[in-house]
């Protein structure tokens, strides 16, 4: 286990509107307001999302799933953490969804999501977090799974 004291900075309420990616937005207000890093949660509607999964047997459960399944209409319920990647200059989100297919009797999903365009709005809460640093680089031991990092890294 890995653990450390978190300092919290500002807290936002953001609606991303009507016909926008989700990632686009997020990125947009995190470069506009200045967050590196953070925790989210957020919920609303997805007229489009792709998310990680398959809809074949897994050949090895143990590993991450790198595919991904195309999937419309959502009511969804978001949370995931915010990191900064300073090669790239930007903040990383790693999100997760829990979503109702409306039109399939609110059938659901549960995954992370690789990307989203609103249906109608999304209300988002983010909670800033100002030290330590927090990144995510990706583990070559661990299939190259982007993990969550506290402080300087080498």
């Amino acid at each position: 286990m890995r653990a450390t004291e978190i300092t919290v900075g500002r807290t936002f309420a953001v609606v991303f509107e009507h016909g926008e990616d989700f990632y686009e937005a997020l990125d947009g207000f995190c470069r506009e307001s200045g967050v590196r890093a953070g925790h989210l949660t957020f919920i609303g509607g997805f007229s489009h999302a792709r998310l990680v999964g398959t809809c074949e047997p897994l050949e090895h459960p143990e590993r991450p799933l790198w595919k991904e399944v195309e999937v419309e209409t959502l009511e969804v319920l978001g949370s995931g953490t915010l990191a900064w990647d300073p090669e790239q200059q930007r903040v990383t989100p790693h999100i997760h969804i829990s979503a109702g297919l409306k039109a399939d009797s609110a059938d659901g999903r549960t995954s992370h999501l690789l990307g989203a365009t609103v249906q109608f709005l999304a209300e988002v809460v983010i909670k800033e977090w100002t030290a330590p640093e927090v990144t995510r680089p990706r583990d070559p031991g661990l299939y190259d799974v982007p993990m969550l990092t506290f402080g300087p890294t080498d």
